[in-house]
């Protein structure tokens, strides 16, 4: 028997066999002295390291104006005319450009060129922006690019001298344990070193729509932004970005933005100015159980596509509303909001096979990825259906906890559905039912049932009761608003 030896709560390294079935019992591997504990020091470290890493000072011109409010006094008062006069003048003496100046961090990746990596939020609005280094210089720094969707920003300094550099690690090659150091600039007090293991990696913190942070516990406080974070070989395998804290310290809960997802955009920043992101051209939503029993899946997998750009590469693919996306480019979809991220990691141009699940069968399409256009799409022009006519109301029938009826002009111009727009209109939806707990509401339209178009009330009944002979659940409905955006939803289906 593998014994097991325990000192005050503590178990010994030395007393922990190997890992392996022996005996039919189950033995640990032994730790090494330094996985027990940790690195002895990381004063070496540092010591190496400390040079890349800047001080990011900014300043602005802002105009703000400071409204002093005016006391209340008796109205008909003497001292009324004299109050709005003092106080007036008071505000529009306030009205004047201040200069508000703000601390960040940053750290050098090519000395020979003067190239410094920040966060955008440590630079966005500045009119001046000075790179403070270890020794006490002071540069100005120019700005190369910016990216808000990751937050990162690339600097050009002038040097006299070739600048201390460092370099990128493998963020992929990382895992939940492994120590980390953090170097940067909190509360402005200058160079800092905090020491913690990574906590998580792949954090979704809903900062943006690529958001892929590694979580770590290494103290990172307000001014460690767009420092970076090392692993234990000096390599900077992160950018500190953002905390969650109540108190705006550090509570162990930091985040950084992997090399990986850095490394690319901070290349396109350098050659172009501006990031270049493949484009799928498809509006996605999340799988969930529902959705999944609804269309016969295992599980819960992949990205389901809701809506289909008329001109972009997925049209042009036949990837058709409806379609699960499993793979993309070879990589599996796990869920809906890794698929962004692969698509903008891909190369523009690239021809890229996507394995999607239609209608219970899987298909293999070719796609040739986009590019992402950053500027935001033209509203659509809304159409008018025009009046009523003095046709009689339409039928209407009550399923799935909704009472529905034909889309005629009438229900348009009731509900201010455009011209566009086909399929079966909900009138009422019933309290309590599971199409209320699904946020469906009148005035939405039932474009398909289960992946099959519907016009009619009837169309909508019959394919339930399809449904129900396969033995499903629920039905998946395709909904529309008034203006055309589309959205499936899982409707758990009643026994009448």
């Amino acid at each position: 028997m593998v014994s097991q030896i325990f000192n005050q709560g503590l178990v010994k390294a030395k007393s922990l066999a190997a890992a392996a079935m022996v005996g039919g019992m189950l033995a640990v591997q032994p730790m090494t002295a330094a996985q027990a504990q940790g690195p002895v020091s990381v004063a070496d470290l540092a010591e190496k390291l400390g040079d890349a890493v800047v001080n990011i000072s900014t300043a602005q011109t802002v105009k703000a104006k400071r409204t002093v409010p005016l006391p209340e006094v008796p109205e008909g008062s003497p001292f009324q005319e004299f109050f709005e006069e003092f106080f007036n003048q008071q505000n529009r003496d306030d009205d004047r450009p201040r200069r508000v100046q703000s601390l960040g961090s940053g750290f050098v990746v090519d000395g020979e060129k003067g190239i410094i990596i920040t966060n955008n939020h440590v630079i966005e609005g500045a009119d001046e922006i000075t790179a403070n280094f270890n020794d006490g210089t002071k540069l100005k720094a120019e700005l190369i690019g910016t990216d808000e969707k990751t937050d990162l920003a690339v600097l050009k300094v002038t040097p006299e001298k070739p600048l201390t550099a460092v370099s990128f690690g493998d963020s992929d090659k990382i895992r939940v344990g492994d120590w980390v150091m953090a170097i940067g600039n909190p509360f402005g007090l200058g160079g800092t070193v905090t020491v913690g293991i990574v906590s998580a990696r792949n954090r979704d913190i809903n900062a943006g729509p690529y958001d892929n942070f590694i979580q770590t516990d290494a103290a990172i406080n307000r001014g460690n932004s767009g420092g970076p974070l090392f692993d234990m070989d000096g390599n900077v395998i992160g950018i500190n970005t953002a905390i969650i804290s109540p108190s705006g310290g550090s509570i162990g809960i930091g985040f950084a933005i992997p090399s990986k997802t850095a490394t690319r955009v901070i290349a396109q920043l350098q050659e172009f100015g501006e990031t270049r992101r493949g484009w799928l051209g498809v509006r996605i939503q999340e799988v969930t159980d529902d959705i999944a029993e609804s269309l016969g899946m295992a599980s819960a997998s992949g990205a389901l596509v809701a809506g289909v750009n008329d001109d972009g590469p997925a049209a042009e693919a036949k990837i058709e509303p409806g379609d699960v996306i499993l793979e993309f480019d070879g990589r599996k979809v796990a869920t809906m909001r890794e698929l962004p991220r692969m698509v903008a990691e891909t190369t523009i141009g690239d021809a890229v096979d996507v394995v999607v699940l239609r209608k219970g069968e899987k298909v293999t399409l070719k796609v040739t990825v986009g590019k992402l256009e950053e500027a935001a799409e033209e509203a659509k022009d809304t159409k008018d259906s025009g009046k009523s006519d003095d046709k009689a109301a339409p039928e209407e029938t009550e399923i799935l906890g909704m009472v529905l009826s034909e889309l005629d002009d009438a229900a348009r111009t009731e509900f201010s559905i455009e011209a566009d727009v086909t399929g079966v209109v909900v009138r009422k939806v019933n309290p309590g039912s599971s199409a209320e707990d699904k946020r469906v509401q009148a005035g939405d339209v039932i474009k398909e049932v289960a992946q099959e178009p519907v016009a009619t009330p009837d169309d909508v009944k019959t394919q339930v009761e399809k449904l129900k002979k396969d033995g499903r659940r629920s039905a998946l409905l395709l909904l529309s608003n008034q203006s055309g955006e589309l959205r499936f939803v899982p409707v758990r289906i009643e026994d009448e």
